[in-house]
Parts: structure tokens; C-alpha cells; sequence
């Protein structure tokens, strides 16, 4: 199941990513392939910390609350990336048909 995304909601990311310090140009550097991979490794931070909540709490160390809210925010990023990469392979199959 992929969540559709807003239009609103296309504009507001593209707006925030425009303003990062480095999503530069690709002469710069930097570009969609970087901001996908700081994208990645945000998410694996994100499954991180949730992991780390879960053990705190697992310990005695740490409360229900953090780690509700450390999982639904792992959960929710996992969703966007797995949305993100369905409309990716939408639009390869989508190239791929166009005719020559």
C-alpha cells in the first residue's frame, strides 16, 4: 500500500531540501544521489535510536513513552522510504515502456 503524496506536501520537502547547505549542484559535489544517501542514513539513524529506546526501556532505564514514540517514528520513516523507492520504480517501468 503507498501513500500518495500531496502536492503541498512535494512542494513543502522540495522547498526544505533546496534550502540544505549541501544539496549543492553535481558540480558541486552534491546532488540527488547525495541527498538520497543522507536520506538513507537518516533512516538508519532513526531505526537506531528507536532500537537504542527499546533497550533502555528493556533495562529499567527508560520509559514506555520514549520508545512508543522512538518505534512510530522508525516505523512512519521506514513507510517514507518504502514509498519513496515504489514511485522510483514506477517511473524506471514507466521509462522503460516508452517507445523509441
Amino acid at each position: 500500500m503507498s501513500i500518495p503524496l500531496a502536492p503541498a506536501g512535494a512542494a513543502a520537502a522540495y522547498r526544505a531540501a533546496d534550502a540544505l547547505p549541501n544539496a549543492a549542484t553535481p558540480a558541486g559535489g552534491a546532488g540527488f544521489g547525495a541527498a538520497l544517501t543522507r536520506a538513507m542514513e537518516q533512516a538508519v539513524e532513526v531505526g537506531r535510536e528507536a532500537d537504542t529506546a527499546s533497550t533502555r526501556a528493556l533495562s529499567g532505564q527508560g520509559s514506555v513513552t520514549d520508545v512508543v514514540l522512538a518505534v512510530g517514528r522508525a516505523e512512519l520513516t521506514l513507510q517514507t522510504a518504502v514509498a519513496v523507492r515504489d514511485r522510483v520504480v514506477a517511473a524506471y517501468q514507466d521509462v522503460m515502456r516508452m517507445p523509441i
